[in-house]
């Protein structure tokens, strides 16, 4: 039987499992974590706050290049990749370098790929993960194909990648969508709904009334979450890698969220775009604030606990900057030699030029 439109955006409700009071609201719902895993959650989003500050701070000074903020993400980022495992790869957009840390690419690198220079986008051996995508929703398709090679080669590992809904506005999307549901490939496409496209409210992008439904139309699974509950967005997680693994099939899910800054440093200004009022009402909803009351009720958590994320988090980033100031500045001849694995006859024509150039 058919169902009409209105009975596919009911099947879509918001996923959630710990409301904005820290309390659980859906207990049949709750993963299986252990307190530590709890309290480690919590320590990457707090310092992933405290990073995200800085790195406006260094912009500011200089010191950065590209910077997008993530404050307010962080349960939709750091819930998801917990559930992940380090043969998982990453095809991240621009404002998931966090994963990439936790990853277990290096913080100076990182720091690096927002200075524009190449090692930042050098990923070290045993981290499976793309360089940060600029190009919006292209790292979609790319994941279609990293699921399918996956799973042609028999691994227990997924694909995951993100964007944002601007990114679901993209062709790429839906031909990444309906490629890995064709092949089943083990691929996981997270959408962050922070609810705008730079300025661009999502509602003024599609017609649908959930990005999560779009899934029906590329035959895979699809659901929206609560992007601001990390215990949410890592069952969620968890399930749609189990079932790639399992050759269930690939999953969309639409995390529901919000940056409390600008789209990126180069010039956005959300006060011309969102309103006093929108801010105030997803304050409320700030992924660490809600968790840290569901800690501090099970006695998991404490003010000196969070003082030493804080302070061990500013240590090694102090540290880090440090380390990528001192990096040797990129030249031409290095990005001509990591072009290709053999440079063709007009790039060694300028890699000579260049050459002579720099030793003078």
């Amino acid at each position: 039987m058919k169902r009409t439109l209105e009975q596919i955006e009911e099947q879509f409700q918001t996923f959630q499992i710990m409301n904005e009071e820290g309390e659980i609201v859906n207990e049949n719902a709750m993963p299986d974590l252990s307190d530590e895993d709890l309290k480690e959650i919590m320590r990457r989003m707090v310092y992933t706050r405290i990073l995200d500050q800085r790195s406006i701070a260094l912009n500011r000074q200089g010191r950065l290049g590209f910077y997008a903020p993530t404050a307010g993400q962080e349960a939709s980022q750091l819930g998801s990749h917990y559930a992940l495992a380090q043969e998982d790869f990453i095809l991240p957009a621009y404002r998931d370098v966090p994963q990439l840390i936790w990853h277990g690419l290096p913080l100076y690198q990182a720091f690096l790929f927002s200075k524009g220079h190449y090692k930042g986008n050098q990923m070290p051996e045993g981290v499976n993960a793309l360089s940060p995508q600029i190009i919006i929703g292209a790292q979609i398709t790319q994941a279609a194909g990293v699921g399918l090679g996956l799973k042609k080669r028999g691994k227990e590992a997924i694909a995951i990648t993100y964007t944002g809904d601007g990114g679901a506005s993209q062709g790429d999307f839906y031909e990444g969508l309906n490629f890995a549901g064709a092949y089943a490939a083990q691929t996981v496409f997270v959408v962050q709904n922070n609810q705008f496209a730079i300025s661009v409210p999502v509602d003024k992008q599609s017609a649908a009334e959930t990005i999560a439904q779009k899934a029906v139309a590329a035959g895979i699974e699809g659901i929206q979450v609560d992007g601001m509950d990390v215990l949410a967005v890592y069952a969620a997680t968890q399930e749609a890698r189990n079932r790639a693994i399992n050759g269930e099939g690939p999953t969309l899910i639409e995390t529901m969220t919000y940056r409390y800054g600008p789209h990126t440093m180069a010039g956005d200004d959300p006060t011309r775009y969102r309103t006093d009022e929108m801010d105030d009402e997803w304050e409320k909803k700030d992924p660490i604030v809600r968790f840290r009351k569901y800690l501090e009720n099970k006695d998991l958590w404490s003010e000196d606990e969070e003082n030493e994320v804080v302070e061990k988090a500013k240590e090694e980033i102090k540290a880090a900057i440090k380390e990528a100031d001192n990096t040797p500045k990129q030249k031409v001849t290095d990005l001509i030699s990591i072009m290709h694995e053999e440079l063709p006859s007009n790039l060694k024509e300028q890699m000579e030029e260049y050459e002579e150039k720099e030793s003078k």
